[in-house]
């Protein structure tokens, strides 16, 4: 499953790897979604696990950029510049009209949610976990 959390993803961070934790929930969320029966209305559970998901992000980076520059952080302008490319995308689908192509944007979310997350934990994040871990 896209969104099953891994030991590979684990910062040791305890607030952090929790976060992201609640982050593969919600990508659950989506993805069950696409399973629904196609002649299902799922425009209300969409708008609603989109916003979810920027609400949380925003949240979740807020919280990760302020630790960062706490603990000096090099690589912190190209950290954030990687959350506000995600924000942007997440905006853009909830302006989006997609009543009438639902399962595809569910396609777009899950497939775009799936391979940010896992990718900027296992790279980007892990760059910062050992400054930070030192610095506990």
């Amino acid at each position: 499953m896209a969104f099953e959390w891994k030991e590979r993803y684990m910062l040791q961070i305890e607030e952090i790897d929790k976060q992201h934790k609640r982050l593969f929930e919600i990508g659950a969320r989506v993805y069950d979604l696409t399973l629904m029966d196609s002649a299902y209305d799922r425009y209300d559970e969409i708008m609603t696990v989109i916003q979810e998901l920027l609400d949380y992000t925003q949240y979740h980076f807020k919280y990760e950029e302020e630790m960062l520059e706490k603990h000096n952080y090099q690589r912190l302008p190209v950290h954030i510049k990687e959350h506000n490319y995600f924000v942007a995308k997440i905006k853009s689908l909830l302006a989006r009209d997609i009543d009438e192509d639902q399962m595809s944007t569910l396609q777009e979310i899950v497939n775009f949610l799936s391979e940010w997350i896992s990718t900027h934990i296992t790279f980007e994040d892990r760059r910062y976990a050992d400054v930070i871990k030192a610095n506990l």
